[in-house]
């Protein structure tokens, strides 16, 4: 099943320590801003500043606009990111400073619950085509910066997804079921997120 969420579905949420807004691309059903499985967002960052704390969650903070941005978190763990999409990886509970390098940046989030939910980030600056195996309760993102993405999803036709659109895959079969979806996904300056329920403790 393929589902596109245009920019006018995406919700203005203030950051937790009141410092700036995100817009929210997509959170779990039931899911809000103090109790989710996982979430996409994206924001913009102006000035230098220590960000929100969320402690329990997995942070994936991609650069997708600006000359960009030094993450240091405060435990001797220092991020760098400067080229266009570049990521990030920590712990949504580190007392991270952000510091830009020249002029304000913009980011795109995926944040998973330590007890839920994991996630696999990858981005492609040059035009690539991603083979995905779509398998149960597993949900795989799509977001392009600068072209339209096509997506070709088992025997249906080729979709367009435009420029700014979010874009879901998901598989209709049960888990215990042999039947596997694939999809491909071909674009430039995308980025492409695999998120994955963790087993129930």
């Amino acid at each position: 099943m393929l589902t596109i969420f245009p920019p006018e579905t995406f919700k203005t949420i203030p950051w937790k320590n009141g410092l700036g807004h995100t817009s929210e691309l997509a959170i779990n059903s039931g899911g809000n801003l103090d109790n989710f499985d996982w979430r996409l967002s994206m924001a913009s960052v102006v000035n230098d500043g220590d960000f929100s704390n969320f402690s329990g969650y997995r942070r994936h903070l991609v650069l997708i606009e600006g000359q960009g941005l030094i993450l240091d978190h405060r435990n001797g763990d220092v991020d760098e990111l400067k080229n266009l999409l570049d990521v990030a990886r920590f712990d949504g509970g580190s007392k991270t400073c952000g510091r830009l390098f020249n002029g304000p940046i913009k980011d795109f989030n995926i944040m998973t619950n330590n007890d839920s939910f994991t996630a696999e980030v990858n981005c492609y600056v040059k035009r690539h085509s991603a083979h995905i195996s779509l398998q149960a309760d597993r949900l795989i993102f799509a977001y392009s910066l600068t072209n339209e993405m096509n997506i070709e999803h088992s025997s249906n036709p080729t979709t367009s997804v435009p420029v700014g659109h979010l874009a879901q895959l998901e598989t209709h079969h049960a888990p215990e079921s042999h039947e596997q979806d694939t999809a491909v996904i071909s674009g430039q300056h995308m980025i492409i997120v695999d998120l994955m329920p963790l087993p129930v403790r």
